[in-house]
């Protein structure tokens, strides 16, 4: 897959060694000079370009690209680069950083955002994941805000336990994507039955995520 990384900033070359050492083919692009520090991640592609120009994202060939990653330190730029990767080039998945919370509600497909990626809110969400047992914490948001993935730890007293997933029904727009027992990642399966400290991933909608807990958690 070739993934374009608009910001070679120490995020922007982080994640570009990630994809590389996944086997993605990356270009890194920039207009700071001094940000171009090819030695740093000398498998990928470099551009030093303005991600907000077209006359720049042309010479990226971006229409080739399968993936904008918008991860400069200017929310301004990262939403003008999402904007012009969807509308003008037609890449498929954008996915941009957000780095100041009060902007996160721009950050939707009006601008071209597939995936909003806010520090702030996934420490959080790890936060709230670590000490919550039996709520349900939204871990992350998926596909232009219409679903996220959420996740639940079952308490000892939990009224689904000793239940299979096949027993339990789950509200509408709600699937279970995983089960986390022991360390291992589960997938489940109708015949699998609930055990206490089981963390269960779903992806849902909002209007699912605020019945999931009923479904499991006693006193719902």
């Amino acid at each position: 897959m070739k993934i374009a990384i608009a910001g070679a900033g120490n995020v922007g070359r982080s994640i570009a060694r990630e994809l590389i050492g996944n086997g993605h083919h990356v270009l890194l692009i920039d207009r700071d000079l001094k940000a171009l520090k090819l030695e740093s991640v000398p498998n990928a592609e470099w551009l030093m370009a303005d991600v907000c120009e077209i006359s720049s994202l042309d010479h990226a060939k971006l229409d080739t690209c399968q993936v904008l990653v918008a991860a400069t330190g200017d929310d301004k730029v990262n939403l003008v680069a999402s904007l012009l990767a969807k509308t003008e080039y037609g890449v498929p998945r954008v996915v941009a950083r957000v780095n100041h919370p009060k902007n996160e509600w721009l950050f939707d497909s009006s601008w071209g955002v597939d995936v909003a990626v806010s520090t702030p809110r996934i420490i959080s969400a790890i936060v709230e994941e670590a000490v919550s047992v039996g709520d349900v914490v939204r871990l992350f948001s998926l596909k232009k805000g219409e679903a996220s993935l959420v996740e639940i730890t079952l308490p000892d007293d939990a009224k689904c336990l000793g239940r299979t997933v096949g027993e339990v029904k789950l509200p509408e727009n709600a699937t279970l994507a995983a089960i986390v027992r022991d360390g291992q990642v589960i997938t489940p399966h109708p015949h699998d039955a609930y055990s206490a400290g089981d963390e269960l991933l779903f992806i849902a909608t909002e209007a699912a995520e605020e019945l999931l807990k009923s479904c499991f958690v006693s006193g719902s």
